[in-house]
């Protein structure tokens, strides 16, 4: 069976099972973390639909619905009537969406909640549904696929090329935005359907935190109440394809600077009990935006080659500061690595490296040392992560998702406990360095396809000539490491046709995806 109807398939078994007597949550649900005496009230509205509930060859439906609420106007308010009333408050209703999971999010002072809340209600509750306000959201939908992601942002391209080829014919397997062609065709009509199905009771968790009322919730609630007591089953998902050997995706433009993102699906989440282990392990080989990450001390503080290189266990979506924003939770997870724009001249060299890296972390673990260092910053990091209101709330409801405790809470009792055996061990378990998807952004792609081929040595050069002698004879054992890539596992295209239809370029049009 193709993946996509075994998906399909598994859905149906799903809907048929609660239909038969599982426990539904037919009403709206609550995670309430109020703090009385706070000056402030964050609202986080928490959909448990997103782009992989997007109807075959509608891709991006659910983007544009929720964009149209958020974004556009109420029956009785214009898009302009809404930012008059907001601006004064200092405020405004903010989107993200994923795979699994939507969420808008705002944070008022709670002298101005009730006005807030007003407008805010008829945004979600009483949506305009508007043609020019659809015309308006849906350009700016076209319009960010074909320029801004593919023009403006090689290193999300990279990581978006990244998850095609993760989830080929897969629920996740298009962008949050859709395709060109997908999109192009979506209508008002479409909008409202999506928007009569999905937007019910039993899909909306309302989050709210701070010094909000004692009886406000009830009144949010008894406002939802209008919204139909439905609910939507949880995707039932079929597994991602694993790599076979290296495979690659290049994408052609021309550009001074390459940026790579290589990964393969992983069997963990927040729910696993294994999930600390490889977090300790994460932060010694690729903290976000760490000198800690030991990428980023080989390939950035050693060579000079990038501004940073990173690796996360699981999808990875940049809040504030270096810290990842919360509610883009998922059932199924993959390591990544992420490799900043480079010269187009290292880009052989410092793949080869990071994968010669990831094979001696799995091979050879973390030292004592490194692991006690990485265990000690996580402890102190996890303890910055949610800082604000609306990012403790973000993570409360995260750890409701996932169904565990608060994992930055739970790591100052589970971190001292584990020992460097533990991680290495997770890190055999999980991870590997001779199976990954490898997307790469690059200009010359048919002449870094023959040198990956022809496993050709790339020496590095540096501007420096007082280079360590230790670091000079690493990069000799580096521009030899041997990738075993063979041509058909390198698949080239220009930048410009991904994300014009469903798939990967070499795949569009295919009927069995």
């Amino acid at each position: 069976m193709k993946v996509r109807a075994l998906a399909r398939a598994l859905l149906a078994a799903a809907v048929l099972s609660v239909s038969c007597g599982r426990a539904a949550p037919l009403k709206l649900g609550r995670d309430l973390l109020p703090l009385e005496g706070s000056p402030l009230v964050c609202f986080r509205i928490l959909v448990r639909v997103g782009s992989a509930h997007d109807p075959s060859g509608k891709e991006g439906l659910a983007r544009l619905t929720w964009s149209l609420l958020a974004e556009g106007g109420s029956r009785s308010m214009s898009v302009r009537d809404i930012a008059e009333k907001l601006y004064p408050l200092a405020a405004d209703l903010s989107l993200s969406v994923d795979k699994e999971l939507s969420a808008f999010s705002g944070t008022v002072h709670r002298d101005n909640l009730e006005r807030y809340y007003a407008v805010v209600k008829d945004m979600l509750l009483d949506p305009g549904f508007r043609e020019d306000d659809f015309a308006r959201v849906k350009a700016d939908q076209l319009a960010f696929l074909e320029k801004t992601l593919v023009g403006d942002m090689d290193e999300q391209l990279g990581k978006e090329i990244l998850n095609l080829m993760l989830y080929d014919g897969h629920p996740y397997g298009h962008h949050e935005a859709g395709t060109l062609e997908s999109v192009a065709g979506l209508t008002l009509d479409d909008a409202k359907a999506f928007y009569r199905e999905y937007f019910v009771q039993g899909n909306i968790v309302l989050g709210l935190a701070g010094g909000y009322p004692r009886e406000f919730p009830d009144r949010i609630a008894a406002d939802f109440a209008r919204l139909p007591q439905t609910f939507t089953p949880r995707l039932v998902l079929p597994p991602a394809r694993a790599a076979r050997g290296l495979e690659f995706a290049i994408a052609d433009k021309p550009t001074p600077a390459t940026a790579i993102s290589l990964g393969f699906p992983i069997a963990l989440t927040r729910a696993d009990k294994d999930f600390f282990a490889l977090w300790i392990a994460q932060a010694h080989f690729g903290e976000h935006r760490q000198s800690l990450s030991l990428l980023t001390q080989k390939i950035r503080e050693e060579r000079g080659r990038n501004t940073g290189d990173y690796a996360y266990i699981e999808h990875f979506v940049q809040g504030r500061d270096k810290f990842p924003a919360p509610n883009h939770g998922r059932q199924q997870q993959y390591f990544s690595i992420w490799i900043r724009p480079l010269a187009n001249a290292d880009r052989h060299f410092v793949l080869r490296q990071a994968l010669r890296e990831l094979k001696k972390l799995v091979e050879d673990g973390l030292s004592e040392e490194r692991f006690q260092l990485a265990r000690s910053y996580l402890l102190r990091s996890t303890k910055l992560t949610a800082q604000t209101l609306d990012e403790r709330l973000g993570w409360q409801m995260d750890a409701h998702y996932y169904g565990t405790d608060d994992i930055l809470a739970a790591a100052e009792a589970v971190l001292p406990k584990l020992t460097r055996a533990d991680v290495n061990k997770a890190i055999r378990k999980y991870l590997n360095f001779a199976n990954a998807f490898v997307a790469v952004v690059t200009q010359d792609a048919e002449a870094f396809k023959s040198d990956l081929a022809a496993d050709s040595p790339s020496p590095i050069k540096y501007a420096n000539p007082n280079m360590p002698r230790e670091v000079l004879d690493e990069d000799t054992a580096i521009q030899a490491y041997p990738l075993a890539v063979t041509a058909d596992k390198v698949r080239t295209a220009p930048a410009a046709e991904f994300f014009r239809k469903a798939g990967l370029p070499w795949e569009q049009g295919r009927t069995d995806r």
